[in-house]
């Protein structure tokens, strides 16, 4: 027995040949926030403790966990081409038509409140 051999049995090698492709997957998101990279990067952080990068301070803060298992997803995007000198785009999923700009330094209570996130999300 070769572990690099072709198949004996005439299938591909793949072990899962007769398992279902995946076509979704399930969250437990309330809701979505996209935080701009771009503007993040011009910036080098600045926001909670520690001067980080937007996005990660705003999931710390809210003690939210990463990919479907936080109860809402804070994600950063490549870039949303607004580009505000000294401050991050953010938008939300539930007001789309108003996007917020987060300056360094700002009060991480008052920005997870204008997104509607809660401290315990």
């Amino acid at each position: 027995m070769t572990c690099c051999g072709p198949p004996r049995n005439g299938g591909t090698g793949n072990r899962r040949e007769g398992a279902r492709v995946r076509t979704g997957v399930r969250s437990r998101w309330d809701k979505a926030v996209l935080v701009c990279a771009k503007c993040s990067k011009k910036l080098d952080g600045g926001f909670g403790d520690g001067g980080k990068p937007l996005a990660k301070a705003l999931r710390k803060h809210l003690k939210l966990k990463n990919g479907p298992k936080a109860a809402a997803g804070v994600v950063e995007v490549k870039c949303l081409d607004v580009c505000p000198k000294g401050a991050v785009v953010v938008v939300d999923s539930e007001r789309p038509g108003d996007w917020l700009l987060v300056r360094p330094g700002d009060d991480l209570d008052a920005v997870a409140a204008r997104l509607g996130l809660d401290q315990g999300a």
